[in-house]
């Protein structure tokens, strides 16, 4: 399926540095000021076989499992997405924790019911979202959810188990 993405080239000027704040502050060691809202992944790079990190925005927590659900907004061109698809072994930082967790791409249904659990706890957020990645303004129907869940790739980062 092609992607409607709008935002097709690297961020720039302020947006930037907007972007990579959040990535600062893990590195300062207060990443526990963003909360559970946003996490650092450290994956590995796909050719160069080298750590990168990026910081993400969580659509949800589920404590049921301790999985966390982001989106890459970017679409499936996205290098931190292709990583993950490469080598799903990852380590994510939330707040004050640290995870080894797999990378795991949600089906579009599943993919729908987090993105409409966050569109319905956020809206406007959403709605912003939504324009910035996509284009166009949704709303924040379960149609609207399955359009971005369509479009963007939804991950599900799992806790795994460590060999004792």
């Amino acid at each position: 399926m092609t992607s409607t993405l709008s935002a097709q080239h690297p961020v720039k000027g302020w947006l930037r540095l907007g972007v990579r704040l959040p990535l600062w502050l893990y590195r300062l060691h207060l990443g526990r000021l963003l909360g559970e809202r946003f996490l650092r992944l450290t994956h590995i790079g796909r050719k160069s076989g080298q750590p990168h990190q990026t910081v993400l925005e969580v659509v949800d927590h589920d404590r049921a499992t301790d999985s966390y659900i982001v989106t890459s907004g970017w679409g499936e061109k996205s290098d931190w997405y292709q990583n993950v698809l490469r080598t799903p072994q990852v380590v994510i930082d939330v707040g004050r924790r640290r995870l080894n967790v797999t990378a795991e791409h949600l089906t579009i249904d599943e993919a729908e019911q987090w993105l409409l659990n966050y569109a319905q706890a956020h809206p406007h957020t959403f709605q912003s979202l939504t324009k910035f990645m996509m284009g166009q303004t949704l709303g924040t129907t379960r149609a609207d959810c399955r359009r971005v869940a369509e479009a963007i790739p939804v991950i599900a980062f799992r806790p795994r188990q460590e060999p004792s």
